[in-house]
């Protein structure tokens, strides 16, 4: 095993087992990572997804649901040291990182990567702030800011191997799937786990992977799993510490190895582990949400809110949306009503409907009442959703693309179409825009001066020689959002 037993005499090998396969090189690129060796612009954009991922799990906190999920893990973890974001309670580091995950992915406005579908700051935040409070020496948030771009570049990397967002089309839940592999490298750089441990803690993360997309229709628990990823790959890198051995080469082994297990049915690359580490950086290409919809949702919200300033008196008399396969598997069924909010903000017919009522798509949109509300649903039952299998031919950066077209009552018709919405690679969300959502998001819920030092103390993190008073800082008491 790559890591040392802990009833042997040897001393530890530092290296990984294979290090010129996918695994040993991936580990090793993380190894050897330094703040030097990050561009900065990629420092700057990392520091402010951080940032979002916080924002969100400070509105998150709060939520019905989220409170839900807070009883039963207190309930079950106790207290402890680390900080619930957003509740005033503290819990053991387990706890906080599944709570502190599921808060994030509270309102499905958190990051999202487009070509391998993903949620990083919810992965990554709550695993790293947890295990920065577990260790017996302080974190600066250089070294956290380093944790995190290791995350944040490996995770879409395991994604690309598989097929990127195939794996939603089979219906897995892809972040899940692969986001627990990120998790635990991001916190085994923190730990400063040599190549062996961090070999170790991918194969404990590798085979805890999980994750079905069944969950988006009604339940609660499709905000936590990304919380089971991000707290396995807590615990993956704090077991490869100690010395208690993982699956070695675990990515490339063809029986029973990673790729080889989720990567049935279709085609696998495992050059895509690494191909481009240090070079092209997919901490750039993750998008920052405008909406509170799943991330393939944009493009209607887009299309919907120019064809609504386009109304005038007309009355709808159907609504067709056309669509590629990611979208269409992942995010059209025939509603029921009423949705839960989870279904609502899956469904590509109801972000339609009420954007085009209301002209955004925010978490009031997602009430019970607005969910259930005559006005939206009448134009539900008047939405027809159309697979096109042509756009899965285009480029990748072309298969998010919506055609929406309305017929009104008079027979006259109008379309708009959306190939990649705000926030994609081509046209990202600015640093600035992100700073803006973060205010609008938690201002309703805490004072003006708590969020402006917290966006004063993230954006400060390259220069912050102890991370624990941000960490206490999040961990205060904030207002309901919904109710």
């Amino acid at each position: 095993m790559g890591g040392m037993n802990a009833l042997s005499t040897q001393p530890q090998v530092a290296l990984p087992s294979a290090p010129d396969g996918p695994t040993g090189r991936l580990v090793d690129w993380v190894h050897t990572l330094g703040w030097d060796d990050i561009p900065d612009p990629v420092r700057r954009r990392a520091t402010h997804l951080l940032l979002d991922g916080i924002g969100c799990g400070l509105i998150g906190a709060q939520l019905p649901w989220s409170r839900a999920a807070a009883k039963a893990v207190l309930g079950i973890e106790g207290a402890g040291t680390v900080p619930v974001i957003g509740t005033g309670r503290t819990t053991t580091p387990v706890g906080a990182t599944l709570l502190n995950s599921t808060f994030i992915q509270g309102f499905e406005l958190d990051d999202f990567h487009p070509l391998a579908p993903l949620h990083s700051a919810s992965l990554l935040v709550p695993s790293l702030l947890a295990t920065a409070a577990q260790m017996d020496r302080p974190v600066s948030g250089r070294e956290l800011l380093v944790a995190a771009v290791a995350g944040f570049e490996t995770g879409p990397r395991i994604g690309y191997a598989l097929g990127g967002t195939e794996m939603l089309s089979r219906g897995w839940h892809s972040g899940p799937i692969f986001g627990g592999i990120a998790s635990a490298l991001a916190c085994s750089k923190l730990r400063g786990l040599n190549g062996a441990q961090l070999e170790d803690a991918v194969g404990f993360a590798a085979t805890q992977s999980a994750g079905l997309m069944s969950a988006q229709y009604e339940a609660m628990g499709k905000r936590m799993q990304h919380g089971f990823a991000a707290r396995n790959g807590f615990y993956s890198a704090a077991l490869a510490e100690t010395g208690y051995t993982g699956i070695d080469q675990v990515l490339e082994r063809p029986y029973g190895g990673f790729l080889a297990v989720y990567g049935e049915g279709h085609h696998i690359d495992a050059d895509a582990i690494t191909r481009g580490l240090g070079e092209n950086w997919e901490t750039t290409v993750i998008m920052v949400k405008s909406w509170a919809v799943m991330g393939g949702l944009h493009g209607v919200v887009e299309a919907a809110r120019t064809l609504r300033e386009r109304l005038g008196s007309r009355v709808i008399d159907r609504i067709d949306i056309r669509v590629g396969d990611v979208i269409y598997h992942h995010g059209w069924w025939k509603p029921q009503r009423p949705l839960t909010a989870i279904g609502g903000q899956m469904n590509i017919g109801y972000a339609a409907a009420v954007t085009l009522l209301d002209g955004v798509a925010l978490p009031q949109q997602f009430t019970a009442q607005r969910l259930d509300a005559d006005d939206v649903w009448q134009l539900l039952d008047r939405t027809h959703v159309e697979l096109d299998r042509g756009i899965d031919e285009l480029p990748m950066t072309e298969r998010f693309q919506t055609h929406l077209s309305l017929t009104f009552s008079d027979g006259s018709t109008d379309t708009a179409t959306v190939i990649a919405p705000h926030g994609y690679p081509g046209d990202p969300v600015t640093d600035d825009e992100l700073v803006a959502k973060f205010h609008s998001l938690v201002e309703p819920v805490m004072p003006v001066e708590r969020a402006a030092a917290i966006v004063r103390a993230v954006l400060g993190l390259p220069d912050m020689e102890d991370v624990a008073p941000l960490v206490d800082q999040l961990g205060g008491e904030v207002g309901r959002a919904l109710d």
